[in-house]
């Protein structure tokens, strides 16, 4: 289990440091100067993107924790 927690989370903060433009995102912000809005806007895709993947984890982690202890208080 211990291990399974370590890779998402890995997997997670590996995820997060990726690029999410799209290339026509990407191309009409690389023409500017100052690259600030580039990196705006890549943070904001990124946190959009995030957060159902996180709703959907949480729920799956309630549904099997209700689960697990369900089945071991009927021992």
């Amino acid at each position: 289990m211990k291990q399974k927690l370590i890779f998402s989370l890995f997997s997670i903060l590996f995820f997060l440091k990726g690029n999410a433009q799209c290339a026509m995102c990407r191309a009409v912000l690389e023409s500017e100067e100052g690259q600030s809005t580039a990196q705006g806007v890549n943070d904001g895709i990124m946190y959009l993107m995030a957060i159902p993947y996180l709703l959907v984890a949480g729920i799956g982690f309630m549904v099997y924790w209700k689960f697990f202890r369900e089945k071991k208080e009927i021992k």
